[in-house]
């Protein structure tokens, strides 16, 4: 405990101050975890710093009293990373920052950097595997491994940087990705919401509804999912594939293709980002993952889960450890249409008591395992534990 300035009277520690580095605050899960994280600090009584290129979560960070930075952190240019870790020293001591944590490649040299010019922690967040085919990108990569504390968002990642970068165990601190439940909770999804969604979507009544939310990415398994629906052509159903292109427009004129080929054109269709996600879960009768590469987490499972949808998601990474096979969704193989169309009937012939029970058993798992407080307080605790202090902020014993 910090001295006193007289007999009996503590000196109250001083609030610490952890800057969070990413690329950009659009909407993903890397920048919804950075913003609660942020707004937890607030909320404990730190200082919470974010430095990114910006986006439309900095109003959020602001209005909950954090600090946001604008720097090129999206940039991979050597120079620019050099040009970015001048800076965030100059960061660090305008806001006496205490930890810089990184959380993605380019941001973390340039964080890395200004720590090691300041003397201030520095700790990372493995959020994936990324490519690391030739030793040039492993070396890139290489630098989310060398946090004095490296938080792994899954025991599949923890594996990924032991096996992959010798980041040592004892430095690894497993942190699972959580989720707002006041925001994905089915009582509070409105119908008037959902016929909102199901509007803007025009999707007929009473037909069951496949969903797969998601980035227009090659791996995110879009191709299995239609080759799967094709195989199911005697069931009455619609398949929503939701999500931004992002640019992906030869990707997504590639899948049109495909709909058109398989003769799924009004049964396949294409839906863009929806801002209303637990409505968009409630109005769907599954929720499929059919990731070809292995999720580092996989926040879909988890939401539908929450949102007591069926889910059936790839059978490896972070769906092994977020779906319960049987319990609260079906694990398939990757890239395998047959079993893909085999699961998606299994699930839409439930029993409407077994869709019931298959629900309570989901939302119990989640709620149990994947909360965003428990993240918040679990992550607040790898910086008390990196500044040696304990969770009321004042030095511990052993440090």
């Amino acid at each position: 405990m910090d001295l006193a300035t007289g007999p009996g009277l503590a000196v109250p520690p001083a609030p610490r101050t952890v800057l969070q580095l990413l690329p950009a605050l659009h909407v993903g899960g890397v920048e919804r975890g950075t913003v609660d994280v942020a707004l937890a600090l607030r909320a404990a009584g730190w200082r919470a710093v974010v430095a990114s290129s910006g986006g439309p979560l900095v109003a959020e960070l602001e209005r909950a009293g954090a600090v946001h930075v604008t720097l090129p952190l999206d940039s991979k240019n050597p120079f620019t990373i050099r040009r970015n870790g001048k800076r965030l020293v100059e960061i660090i001591d305008r806001y006496d920052v205490d930890i810089v944590h990184a959380r993605s490649r380019a941001p973390a040299w340039a964080g890395w950097l200004a720590a090691r010019a300041t003397g201030r922690h520095f700790m990372t967040t493995f959020h994936g595997t990324h490519s690391h085919g030739n030793w040039a990108k492993r070396r890139y990569n290489a630098i989310m491994g060398r946090g004095e504390r490296v938080v792994a968002i899954s025991h599949f990642i923890a594996e990924h940087a032991y096996a992959v970068y010798g980041v040592a165990p004892e430095r690894i601190r497993i942190v699972p990705r959580g989720i707002d439940f006041r925001r994905f909770d089915p009582a509070a999804v409105t119908g008037e919401r959902m016929i909102q969604v199901a509007s803007q979507w025009r999707v007929p009544d009473g037909v069951p509804i496949v969903m797969l939310p998601g980035r227009f990415s090659r791996w995110k398994g879009h191709e299995v999912l239609i080759d799967a629906i094709a195989r199911l052509e005697g069931r009455d159903l619609v398949c929503v594939l939701v999500g931004a292109t992002e640019d992906r427009d030869g990707y997504r004129a590639e899948l049109e293709q495909r709909i058109l080929a398989k003769g799924l054109g009004g049964r396949v269709q294409m839906a863009p980002d929806c801002r209303d996600m637990p409505a968009a879960y409630m109005l769907a009768d599954v929720v499929v993952v059919p990731s070809t590469e292995p999720e580092a987490f996989g926040r879909v499972p988890v939401e539908a889960q929450a949102m007591g949808r069926p889910v059936i998601a790839t059978d490896h990474g972070g769906a092994r450890e977020t779906v319960v096979p049987g319990e609260t969704g079906l694990l398939v193989p990757p890239g395998d249409p047959a079993a893909l169309a085999a699961a998606i009937a299994d699930a839409l012939d439930l029993s409407m008591d077994e869709r019931q029970a298959l629900g309570r058993r989901a939302i119990a798992h989640v709620r149990a395992n994947f909360d965003m407080n428990r993240m918040c307080a679990e992550t607040i605790a790898v910086y008390s534990e990196v500044l040696g202090i304990d969770a009321a902020g004042e030095r511990s014993i052993a440090a």
